[in-house]
């Protein structure tokens, strides 16, 4: 397949990057800034298309098969206000959506997020896709209105949509200051980890593994090519921090210790967040 993949140079966009190269496929990608590196080594760099998402054109993106959509306005705190992350994350990409429509492209798979289902997941054990859409932040509202809104751009338009909201990623190239950067830098320099308790549950996936499904996802679109679906992508593995903190402490063997407890719970914690993993998602790790 020939794809092209916003979002080519961020945290999953890279491992995606990576694992499209291995598997033998061609990417094309926008870059707003050249100078800017991938958040880890690519095996192959892709063929850059240097200018933002608002700028491209259908020339840009002839003879690619799939458009992979992964860029985000602020998906980590601070947050921009509704307005600012309505106009990246719903209006710039349906632009270049139609432009990728002009240009051929048939096949979609749009990167959502859990956070979508905002306060409603507190009512399940296992969220399922059609939950409640309940966010409680302007990025989080920003994304569920844009899964509303492409889906309704693919019936519309005849397009092939896939919507992956992902769970609880992690891995090399993640934000220093998230969960897991955080712990790797404090077991490899010898330090003890203050944390909370660590009893809030949670379904953590690995970066490899989540651009291995958007892969598969891709593939699929061009087999049901009336496809509009929405998914969650998650381990399927619920676990408590606690315990995903323990395990790494363990495999890194780290010198301090862990310390549940020393830091409070955020106000409004979510004690259990975990998805309903479709029976052919199985094998995600």
């Amino acid at each position: 397949m020939k794809l092209f993949i916003t979002g080519a140079s961020g945290f999953i966009g890279s491992h995606l990057m990576n694992q499209a190269c291995i598997s033998g496929h061609t990417v094309v990608a926008p870059i707003r800034n050249p100078r800017r590196k991938s958040r880890i080594p690519l095996l192959q760099e892709p063929v850059w298309i240097e200018k933002p998402m608002e700028e491209l054109t259908p020339s840009d993106m002839e003879g690619c098969d799939v458009l992979i959509h992964l860029a985000a306005h602020t998906p980590n705190t601070p947050y921009d206000n509704l307005a600012n992350c309505l106009h990246y994350n719903l209006t710039i990409p349906l632009q270049v959506f139609e432009n990728a429509k002009k240009a051929g492209i048939n096949h979609y798979v749009v990167a959502g997020t859990c956070f979508e289902y905002g306060r409603s997941g507190e009512r399940y054990n296992f969220i399922p896709v059609d939950a409640p859409l309940e966010p409680t932040s302007s990025y989080a509202a920003s994304k569920a209105a844009s899964s509303i809104a492409f889906k309704q751009w693919a019936i519309e338009h005849n397009q092939s949509l896939a919507i992956c909201r992902i769970f609880h990623v992690f891995g090399e190239g993640e934000l220093n200051k998230r969960l897991w950067p955080s712990l790797r830098f404090s077991a490899h320099n010898g330090d003890n980890f203050p944390m909370t308790l660590g009893e809030q549950v949670r379904d953590f996936i690995s970066a490899e593994a989540v651009a291995k499904e958007f892969l598969r996802q891709a593939k699929d679109l061009q087999r049901n090519t009336q496809s509009i679906d929405t998914m969650n992508i998650g381990s399927g593995k619920p676990q408590t921090i606690l315990q995903f903190c323990e395990h790494w402490w363990s495999k890194w063997g780290a010198k301090g210790v862990l310390l549940p407890g020393a830091l409070p719970y955020r106000t409004g914690e979510v004690m259990r967040y975990v998805p309903v993993i479709s029976q052919s998602k199985s094998g995600l790790s």
